[in-house]
């Protein structure tokens, strides 16, 4: 049938929030959405930054300004989230039907991101020559998504299919070698 939405499975929506203020949105919708959400999280990815002379492991948002749920009843979710203090906007709202994200990008955001703690770990590689070789972390094996990377902050940026258009996305890469 046209227009019913299978409410035995939860999907993960995409709700659109202030950028820099993720985490505080987030747990305001926690607070607001408990009975509706089943997951509720911003994702986040590991990198080094240099700090008083140390290197220090700190985490990045993966997606500023957005914020994502996963829940059975969206058109519940949309009308609760008005109560909500902040700025919030359920991504794919044309008033009556809101989209899901899609299979291809929730597996991207399974296969990179830890399942509980939602961040993407930092990874370690080499690069031979022009060739960029990862060793350990996410990246392994999907050196192809890489489009560009930054040794000083070490972050590798990937071209990414994500809430509907084609979204750069920094990630923890660092190069341990050059050869």
């Amino acid at each position: 049938m046209v227009g019913v939405i299978d409410v035995s499975v939860a999907k993960l929506y995409a709700v659109q929030v202030r950028s820099g203020a993720e985490e505080r949105t987030r747990r305001l919708l926690v607070r607001a959405l408990e009975d509706l959400v089943d997951d509720c999280f911003t994702p986040s990815y590991e990198t080094k930054r240099a700090a008083k002379g140390q290197w220090r492991t700190v985490r990045m948002q993966l997606l500023p300004g957005y914020v994502f749920i996963q829940t059975r009843d969206p058109g519940a979710v949309a009308a609760r989230l008005a109560e909500v203090p902040a700025f919030t906007r359920l991504l794919g709202s044309n008033g009556e039907y809101f989209m899901p994200l899609s299979a291809d990008e929730e597996a991207w955001l399974n296969a990179y991101t830890d399942i509980d703690t939602h961040v993407v770990e930092m990874s370690e590689g080499v690069i031979e020559g022009d060739r960029v070789m990862v060793m350990r972390g996410p990246l392994k094996g999907r050196e192809f998504e890489i489009r560009r990377i930054d040794r000083h902050k070490r972050e590798a940026e990937l071209e990414v299919p994500m809430l509907g258009r084609v979204k750069r996305i920094r990630v923890g890469l660092e190069i341990v070698a050059k050869r």
